[in-house]
């Protein structure tokens, strides 16, 4: 296993702009390969390490086969929306094996093939709603996986930023090996046992940070937004409890690190949502023209049937769905949150 180890390659299973930063990232510190499944990116990175403006490094090779990626790579990096990773994993199953470390960075939620379309109007539980470590582990041989969270602004890797991540898995191997490919000057990676946590808080910020992006598009203080992030954490770790977890992960880096991040940039994609339904387009239009998945809208899908399942009381939430799906006027959906009565502040500790 050491010799494998010592031998191989990162695998990274995507190429969208996080997949890609994790990829030049991984690669400051060995070899890189990178999936995708459009020919003109795996030639363009291949030929030219250039696509668009987007510049990769010299020892990151993509390819479209996913075989190769398993027989050449010990230690793979699944970033690929939430609504296809299972689809994804079903593809690269049949080549991997219980030897394989798989540490997915993809923030949402699996629902077992429920179609998009009636995602808002189905039944869901725990026992179909699934994390990302999860579909791993139902779809494929794999057994030792974990997951990266935290403020992960794609962006702001790519430039060379610093920041700090968190990797999360119930096995110790996992969270040091995954260490050992990532760490940098300006990326550092904390450990935590907490994979159920790391990744609820991954997923459920990204509701928030919708929010936070139309606070932001109307001009809105920062007072007011401080207090959509508070409020916002306390609807997080009431459903997280709903799902198994318990608060710890929410109120670090892969939470309140990653909430912060998410809900106060323009360059994360659920707040620029946000921002451009504040402004007046519809989330059809905004749908069409956005480059990548704004995870958040899937996500508050799921937690507005959760919240009937678990009877959760999540007025941010809720009036976020309507808000995104309802064309509920946003001025009085701000109203109606600054009015709301709220009496205790803190009570989850």
């Amino acid at each position: 296993m050491e010799k494998l180890l010592g031998t191989s390659k990162y695998g990274v299973i995507g190429a969208g702009s996080f997949g890609t930063a994790i990829a030049n990232l991984l690669a400051l510190n060995g070899d890189v390969i990178l999936f995708s499944r459009n020919p003109t990116t795996v030639n363009g990175i291949n030929e030219n390490h250039l696509l668009g403006d987007t510049l990769y490094h010299p020892r990151v090779e993509a390819t479209s086969d996913p075989e190769y990626l398993c027989q050449s790579c010990f230690l793979i990096f699944p970033i690929v929306p939430s609504n296809s990773f299972r689809a994804m994993m079903r593809t690269f199953s049949p080549h991997l094996r219980p030897y394989h470390l798989m540490i997915h960075g993809t923030k949402g939620f699996d629902t077992r093939g429920i179609p998009e379309a009636t995602l808002g109007d189905t039944f869901l539980d725990r026992s179909r709603v699934r994390t990302m470590s999860e579909v791993i582990t139902q779809e494929s041989a794999v057994l030792r996986v974990g997951c990266l969270s935290g403020p992960n602004l794609s962006s702001e890797i790519a430039m060379g930023q610093p920041t700090a991540t968190v990797i999360a898995s119930h096995f110790e191997e996992v969270v040091r090996i995954g260490r050992e490919a990532l760490n940098s000057p300006k990326f550092h990676v904390f450990g935590s046992e907490d994979l159920l946590g790391a990744e609820l808080s991954g997923a459920l910020k990204n509701t928030i940070a919708i929010g936070s992006g139309i606070l932001g598009g109307l001009g809105m203080g920062k007072n007011l937004q401080a207090m959509l992030l508070t409020r916002g954490l306390h609807e997080m770790i009431h459903i997280g409890r709903a799902l198994g977890s318990d608060s710890r992960a929410f109120i670090g880096t892969a939470g309140i690190g990653d909430l912060i991040a998410t809900a106060m940039s323009e360059k994360s994609r659920n707040y620029s949502f946000g921002m451009r339904l504040a402004k007046g387009e519809t989330y059809d239009e905004i749908m069409k023209t956005i480059p990548e998945l704004a995870e958040g809208t899937r996500t508050l899908k799921i937690v507005k049937q959760l919240s009937k399942t678990y009877k959760l009381h999540i007025p941010i939430s809720t009036i976020l769905h309507r808000v995104v799906f309802e064309n509920f006027p946003i001025d009085k959906a701000i109203d109606f949150l600054i009015r709301y009565p709220y009496d205790i502040d803190v009570d989850f500790l």
